[in-house]
């Protein structure tokens, strides 16, 4: 069983969409997928830099079209085995795994984007950390001290906090033992109660879409569960957006599972990199360019 997962918020890099627009029908696809959103999704993910594409409004459907774009051209219109997304990134993975349609997966990312960019806007300066290492009793104790939410559980020792910006500040300063605490260039403290405001948005444009029952094994990052009911797979992206990411649960469902390999969508490596560090013995590829599609199709093959 091999798994194909869709990165999130954090992974865009400039130009990254570059190479992949020498292959035939990408620019078209994307064309289609940068209608449905709204965004110049060619524009930004080949000319724009590091700062642009760091907006919120703007990263979510990049990444979102990249997953897309970049995961049929994997698949060739089959459906993959089991799929999942890191935060954002579960659009992408509903929309490979048959639950919404390229162009729900779009319209809905477009708007929880401008809805979390707005949230983060009207609140308090809030901001998000990597504790990276540690003993996790202290680093969730470090947490409850400071006020903070373990915002993502990303599995192989690393937890991303998030709040107030004060509070991450503090925590910067004042990391648990034996632990590393790096501030991330985000906009807000995303998957935390600062977002309810962004969740009632895209509610109401979830309420207007028609999802369908997933064809593939879909895990929900809220934890880890698979989701077999389209209507509940739906429900279950609404919420995300201010409830704590548990990738950590993915893997382990992974495992439980029997997943034998791993390939990771454009523009991949950050879930491959946890997986070697929490699946070890799991072979993985991650899409970084077109050159790395001879390996993944390899593994799905075998």
């Amino acid at each position: 069983m091999i798994a194909v997962l869709c990165p999130g918020q954090g992974a865009q890099a400039p130009g990254m969409l570059a190479p992949w627009l020498e292959l035939p029908g990408v620019a078209a696809r994307l064309g289609e997928l940068a209608e449905a959103s709204g965004v110049d999704i060619v524009r930004h993910g080949t000319s724009s830099d590091a700062d642009t594409i760091r907006d919120t409004a703007i990263a979510q459907p990049l990444l979102v079209a990249t997953a897309i774009a970049t995961g049929r051209e994997l698949l060739g219109g089959a459906v993959p085995a089991l799929t999942a997304g890191h935060s954002v990134g579960e659009l992408g993975a509903a929309a490979l795994a048959g639950a919404l349609t390229d162009a729900d997966a779009m319209r809905l990312v477009t708007v929880r984007a401008n809805a979390m960019a707005e949230a983060a806007a009207s609140s308090e300066p809030t901001s998000m950390a990597a504790v990276l290492g540690g003993v996790e009793e202290d680093v969730a104790a470090a947490l409850a001290e400071h006020g903070l939410t373990p915002a993502n559980v990303n599995g192989g020792g690393q937890v991303v906090a998030a709040g107030s910006k004060a509070a991450i500040e503090a925590l910067v300063a004042a990391p648990p033992a034996r632990a590393r605490v790096i501030e991330l260039q985000v906009a807000g403290a995303f998957h935390t109660t600062y977002m309810a405001p962004a969740v009632a948005a895209l509610d109401a444009a979830a309420g207007v879409t028609t999802p369908a029952d997933p064809a593939a094994i879909l895990l929900s990052n809220a934890d880890g569960a698979q989701v077999a009911d389209g209507a509940d797979a739906l429900a279950r992206i609404v919420r995300q957006v201010a409830n704590p990411v548990r990738w950590d649960l993915c893997m382990e469902t992974m495992l439980e599972l029997g997943v034998t390999g791993i390939v990771e969508v454009a523009p991949g490596g950050v879930l491959t990199g946890l997986a070697k560090r929490a699946m070890k013995g799991v072979p993985a590829v991650a899409l970084k360019t077109p050159d790395d599609l001879a390996a993944a199709r390899e593994l799905l093959e075998a």
